[in-house]
């Protein structure tokens, strides 16, 4: 009814006045993490048993779309569950020794009867993606790599102490005792090569996963040196 007194209306209206809508956040500043600003592959390494896989994984859910795990060459049959293109890239020994001889390889190492390879097109193929290609690496391949010259980035994970890497390995139940024994003397060359001046960039100790992470994280994010 005309000049009838309304409250209600008023007082939406000077609040409306008073109290502006909020903005809502853009994107990108809602955005999780930017990007590593050195986008060079990671080279991981460190005694089997370690724990390395756990954290770059953590590091693959934490960051999704980020990283890609460099899938390595194999003249070994693929086994039960394994699928080509995501566990290995299965080749014949004929082809893998000629993608050698072509220095198509970062690193490769031959164990027991069967060859195993770094490929440099697997890495340059998904850095085209805008990935950070990870490198899971045993010691022999982190010298080759080293040896090359080729761009990146060295990290060791290591236990401890040995006890506790030797708990860790007996802890899984899947070994036998002759494994497990192999596992320590080869642990005790690699922890000897990690003090190496120079070989790593980063050095890590996973006594604590949470603690591990965060180094790792942090270093991975680290500015780009000029």
């Amino acid at each position: 009814m005309r000049g009838t007194f309304q409250p209600s209306v008023l007082h939406r209206t000077l609040r409306s006045l008073c109290c502006p809508l909020p903005r809502f956040r853009s994107f990108a500043t809602m955005a999780p993490m930017d990007l590593p600003t050195d986008k060079r592959p990671l080279v991981i390494s460190g005694p089997s048993g370690v724990g390395k896989g756990t954290l770059y994984k953590l590091l693959f859910s934490r960051h999704p779309d980020t990283f890609a795990l460099s899938v390595s060459h194999t003249t070994r049959g693929p086994r039960p569950g394994e699928q080509p293109g995501v566990d290995y890239h299965y080749v014949t020994k004929e082809e893998f020794l000629k993608l050698r001889e072509e220095n198509g390889f970062v690193e490769s190492a031959q164990f027991g009867d069967n060859l195993y390879g770094t490929s440099k097109a697997t890495i340059e193929e998904q850095s085209a993606k805008g990935k950070i290609v990870v490198l899971d690496i045993e010691m022999e391949g982190v010298k080759q790599i080293k040896a090359s010259g080729f761009p990146a980035r060295y990290v060791f994970i290591a236990p401890p102490s040995e006890e506790e890497l030797e708990r860790r390995l007996r802890g899984r139940g899947t070994e036998k005792e002759e494994s497990i024994q192999k596992r320590l003397t080869q642990a005790k060359v690699e922890l000897a090569f990690a003090k190496t001046p120079g070989v790593h960039d980063k050095i890590i100790v996973n006594d604590d996963l949470d603690k591990a992470y965060k180094e790792l994280e942090e270093f991975v994010y680290a500015a780009k040196e000029v």
